[in-house]
C-alpha cells in the first residue's frame, strides 16, 4: 500500500523511538493481582516520573537464565493443524528439561501451547517477523526452534539466519537446500538417488517448453506453499496453460515446480531424527490410496502392509542418505513414490510433519522430546534407548469438514482438503475397517 520494505517501516518506526511494550494478560478479570507469564504487545505514549525520566512500562521483565524461543504455528488451517501444536508443546518440555527457560511465540487460543502453563512465558502473538524480532531483542535468547511450528514457522528461518539470529538444529542453508528443487536434485544426484523427471518455469510459455521434455501427466505445483496449495496434475498443453497462469495470477513471481507424475506409484514416507552424524528413522509408513493425493488427505498404515524387503531396504537407505547429506540436526520427513520396484523422492521437509505426533502415539515413544534435545545440542541420538511398542498396525486417518461445506468438490488431489486426522488401532489386515478403507481407496481420486 506505501509501497515500502516492511523493513523500512519499521526501521522508521525505530527511529522514532515507537516500540512496542508487553503487557501481562489479566486472567483475573481485575480481582486480584494476576501472576501468569501471558504477555500481548501494545504501544503507549511515553510517561514521566517527577525528576523528567521518561519510560514505557513493559510488564515482560527479562531474566538472566538461558533462554529459547519456540515459533508457534498459529491459527489452524488446512496444512497446518493440530499435530504442529503437539510437537510445540513437547519441544517446550524438553527445553525445560534441559535447563532453559522456555518462551512461545504462537497466536491460538486453542491451543495447548497457548495454555499459560505450558512455557515459562507466553508471548500471544501473530508469528509475524515484526513481532517476532521485537520480542528476540527484548528476551536475548540462546536460539530460536522454527523445526516444530510447521510451514509458518519454517518460512521465518531466512530471516532469522540474514539477522544473526541463531536456529537451532538444522541450519538455514539445508533447510532452504530442500526446498530449493535445482539444489535439492543436485544432491539426489551426487548421492545416486532416484527422482522423478522434473524441471522448473517462471511463465506459460516457459512451461509448455518443459511439457516437451518431461511428458503428461505432469503434477504442477508453487513453490514454499502450505498443504499442496495449488498443486495439480495435468494431462494435456490446455490444462497446463491454464492452470499455470491461475496459479501466477494468485502468486504472482512464484517458481513452479513441473515433475513427471508417476501414474500408478505407491507412495510412502518416511520420519527420522539426526544428529548430523547417526540417523534413526522412527517409522515408515505406506499410503493406502494411489500417489498423487496429498499425504495429509490418505490413509496411511504404520507399519507399511504392502512393500516388499528391496523396497523398505531402499526406503532406508535414501532416508539415512539424505538426512546427513542435508547435515539435518532434528527431526526430517521424506515422502517416497514407489513404482517397479525403484523408490522415488517425491520431497524432503527437515522439520516435524504431522506424521510425527501420530507415529509417538502408535509406538508410545516421546520422539520430538529426543528431537528438541539434539537441536539443543544436549543430546546425541546414540543417548537414546529407542523401544517402540506396537501390536499390529496403527492408520492414520484423514478427517474431513465437507459436511459443513456441502457444495466443496469431495474428490481429492495434490491440493490438501483435510482438517485433521484420526488414529485407528488394527490387530491384523484382516481386520473389516481395513478392507473398507483398502476397497475405497480410488472412490474420490481426481487429477
Amino acid at each position: 500500500m506505501l509501497g515500502c520494505l516492511e523493513s523500512e517501516v519499521y526501521n522508521k518506526r525505530d527511529e522514532m523511538n515507537i516500540n512496542r511494550v508487553y503487557k501481562l494478560v489479566d486472567t483475573c478479570a481485575a480481582e486480584f493481582p494476576a501472576m501468569t507469564p501471558y504477555y500481548y504487545s501494545t504501544f503507549e505514549a511515553e510517561m514521566q516520573t517527577a525528576d523528567g525520566k521518561r519510560f514505557a512500562q513493559n510488564e515482560s521483565v527479562v531474566s538472566d537464565k538461558k533462554k529459547i524461543i519456540v515459533l508457534g504455528s498459529g491459527p489452524n488451517r488446512i496444512g497446518q493443524g493440530i499435530e504442529f501444536d503437539y510437537c510445540c508443546v513437547h519441544g517446550v518440555y524438553a527445553a525445560q528439561e534441559c535447563g532453559y527457560e522456555t518462551i512461545m511465540i504462537n497466536c491460538n487460543p486453542e491451543t495447548v501451547s497457548t495454555d499459560f502453563d505450558t512455557a515459562d512465558k507466553l508471548y500471544f502473538e501473530p508469528v509475524f517477523w515484526e513481532h517476532i524480532y521485537d520480542i528476540i531483542r527484548h528476551e536475548k535468547p540462546e536460539g530460536v526452534i522454527v523445526q516444530l511450528g510447521g510451514q509458518t514457522a519454517l518460512k521465518l528461518a531466512e530471516k532469522l539466519d540474514r539477522y544473526g539470529i541463531k536456529i537451532m538444529g538444522t541450519s538455514y542453508d539445508a533447510l532452504d537446500l530442500a526446498e530449493d528443487r535445482g539444489r535439492f536434485s543436485t544432491l539426489l544426484k551426487e548421492n545416486n538417488i532416484p527422482y522423478p523427471k522434473f524441471d522448473t518455469a517462471t511463465t506459460p510459455d516457459e512451461a509448455l517448453k518443459v511439457a516437451d521434455e518431461l511428458d503428461f501427466p505432469i503434477l504442477v505445483r508453487p513453490s514454499y506453499v502450505l498443504g499442496g496449495q495449488g498443486m495439480k496434475i495435468v494431462i494435456n498443453k490446455q490444462e497446463l496453460e491454464a492452470h499455470v497462469v491461475d496459479i501466477l495470477r494468485k502468486i504472482p513471481n512464484n517458481v513452479l515446480l513441473l515433475d513427471h507424475y508417476l501414474d500408478g506409484a505407491i507412495e510412502a514416507e518416511a520420519d527420522a531424527i539426526c544428529d548430523g552424524e547417526n540417523v534413526y528413522i522412527i517409522g515408515i509408513m505406506e499410503h493406502i490410496e494411489p500417489c498423487g493425493i496429498h499425504s495429509g488427505d490418505s490413509n496411511a498404515t504404520l507399519p507399511p502392509f504392502n512393500l516388499g524387503d528391496l523396497v523398505m531396504q531402499q526406503i532406508k537407505d535414501h532416508t539415512k542418505k539424505i538426512a546427513l547429506a542435508l547435515k539435518t540436526v532434528g527431526l526430517i520427513n521424506i515422502q517416497f513414490a514407489i513404482k517397479d520396484d525403484t523408490v522415488y523422492i517425491i520431497e524432503a521437509n527437515p522439520r516435524a510433519s504431522r506424521t510425527v505426533p501420530f507415529i509417538a502415539k502408535a509406538y508410545g515413544e516421546p520422539y520430538v522430546n529426543y528431537a528438541t534435545k539434539i537441536m539443543l545440542g544436549e543430546k546425541k541420538v546414540t543417548d537414546f534407548e529407542f523401544n517402540p511398542q506396537l501390536e499390529g498396525y496403527a492408520i492414520k486417518q484423514p478427517v474431513f469438514s465437507f459436511n459443513k461445506f456441502p457444495n466443496v468438490d469431495k474428490r481429492l488431489g495434490p491440493e490438501m482438503k483435510s482438517t485433521g486426522e484420526s488414529i485407528l488401532f488394527v490387530d491384523s489386515l484382516k481386520d473389516d475397517e481395513f478392507y473398507d478403507l483398502y476397497a475405497r481407496r480410488r472412490m474420490y481420486l481426481s487429477k
